[in-house]
């Protein structure tokens, strides 16, 4: 398995062009330390929308699901710092998968990540992991893809967080997230209109509306490289 444990936090939002800068920076030094300083976060990275616009992206690499659940983890989502209080509520348009890793190949950080929300059709869940399995092999072998990774969403047992809360929404969902990470944009985006499109996944089980964005790298990072910033 290429992501760094067999569970992963796929999330997405809308951040503000005037909060920008801030967000980067407290996202950076402050909240990917905190995360990656629990035990069970493995890797953590933010991509931003590749055309410029508000959307984020982001994915941590967790040694298992059981993380998601966990004490410390919790812990952490209901205590959350002053400059994290300031910050939730700029995050718009929530989405919070707290997946299972299904299949992995390759590398898990990338110039380029196109995510796409998927949902199987009633009784061809089989069919459609299937379907990824065989892209995930296919696609790392073609220049300028690095990685493909298929996650499912389960919603663990865990009470409404302050951090949620402070949000002042509902987290949405997305069930299955498929994650393709590249070094070449147009070759990555390019499967939205051909391995990844609408007539290619229904045909492989998938239900209508599966939804697509294109976002660029902006930080990467594992426990060591933070360790000295972790002040949580």
């Amino acid at each position: 398995m290429s992501l760094s444990g067999s569970a992963a936090l796929a999330m997405w939002w809308d951040m503000g062009p005037e909060m920008k800068s801030e967000f980067e920076h407290w996202h950076s030094h402050e909240h990917f330390p905190e995360r990656l300083g629990v035990l069970g976060f493995r890797r953590a990275s933010r991509w931003t929308s590749a055309a410029g616009g508000e959307g984020v992206f982001v994915m941590y690499e967790l040694t298992s699901y059981a993380i998601l659940s966990s004490d410390a983890y919790v812990a952490h989502l209901n205590t959350p710092s002053p400059w994290s209080v300031r910050m939730m509520p700029h995050h718009r348009n929530m989405v919070r998968s707290q997946c299972h890793v299904l299949e992995s190949t390759g590398g898990s950080a990338a110039r380029y990540a196109l995510t796409l929300r998927v949902s199987p059709l009633q009784d061809c869940a089989d069919e459609l992991r299937a379907f990824f399995q065989a892209l995930c092999t296919s696609l790392i072998q073609r220049p300028g893809i690095v990685g493909a990774h298929l996650l499912r969403h389960q919603t663990p047992l865990v009470a409404e967080t302050t951090e949620q809360r402070i949000r002042n929404s509902a987290d949405r969902v997305a069930d299955w997230v498929f994650v393709v990470l590249g070094y070449e944009a147009d070759v990555v985006q390019s499967l939205v209109d051909a391995d990844l499109s609408a007539v290619a996944l229904q045909a492989s089980g998938a239900a209508e509306g599966a939804l697509s964005g294109l976002y660029t790298l902006s930080h990467s990072a594992t426990p060591d490289d933070v360790a000295g910033l972790n002040a949580r």
